[in-house]
């Protein structure tokens, strides 16, 4: 069966990693969570000192964005790829609230998206990738042969984000997290650079109301459909 590049956008908590990583297992693809890259940037960014509150020192990031590497290696144990920041394992840190606080202004620093670019392109070019974030279909992967969007509501979002915080131990406080989330939506989408948008030939998916089985059920027909089509 022919391999194809599968670009996954969609709002901020709406359960794009949790698609993207069912597909990649069923259909034997590369799962890159290009969100998690963004994460462990901001983690190093805390890490380094080069925030005074949210400001960040971008001068002093971009003389040290060479310094950045981030890959992404299978964990047996949960059956999903981990993030690693420099050798690291950082899956847990990069979760928690104060990287999520701090992520979108991150993500809209130009030199950022493009050092971060380059290397999911690296990631694609062989083809049997499923890669999910905010810009895969309109910037990383415009020629992606499925090209999916996701959204949800943001108090549906936010519950699904408060509650894995609690599945997985850590603090976490509904109101704080959805405001959290919509402040998210507005700089996501109105950045300067790459704003999140549906690529226009996306297929959108409200998933607001659709359990984790019927939504991996729909991405499965997308995905036979388009593989299909092309042989």
């Amino acid at each position: 069966m022919k391999k194809i590049t599968i670009a996954i956008d969609g709002l901020s908590s709406c359960g794009k990693s949790t698609m993207a990583k069912d597909l990649a297992r069923k259909i034997g693809y590369v799962y890159v969570d290009t969100g998690a890259m963004y994460r462990a940037v901001t983690l190093y960014a805390i890490r380094h000192h080069l925030f005074e509150g949210t400001e960040i020192n971008t001068e002093e990031l971009e003389r040290q964005m060479d310094d950045i590497h981030i890959s992404f290696k299978f964990n047996a144990e949960t059956k999903k790829p981990d993030t690693y920041l420099n050798g690291e394992l950082v899956e847990k840190e990069i979760r928690g609230m104060e990287v999520s606080n701090l992520v979108s202004p991150i993500a809209t620093i130009p030199f950022v998206r493009t050092a971060m670019v380059r290397q999911q392109q690296q990631m694609g070019e062989e083809k049997g990738i499923v890669m999910d974030g905010r810009d895969i279909g309109t910037v990383v992967f415009p020629d992606a042969e499925l090209k999916i969007f996701v959204t949800a509501s943001a108090e549906v979002r936010a519950q699904r984000r408060y509650d894995e915080l609690k599945a997985k131990g850590m603090e976490g406080d509904y109101e704080e997290i959805l405001k959290n989330v919509q402040e998210r939506d507005y700089i996501d989408s109105h950045r300067e650079v790459a704003p999140l948008r549906p690529a226009d030939d996306a297929i959108l998916l409200d998933n607001s109301n659709l359990t984790i089985d019927e939504q991996n059920a729909w991405v499965m027909e997308q995905y036979l459909r388009v593989v299909n089509s092309a042989e």
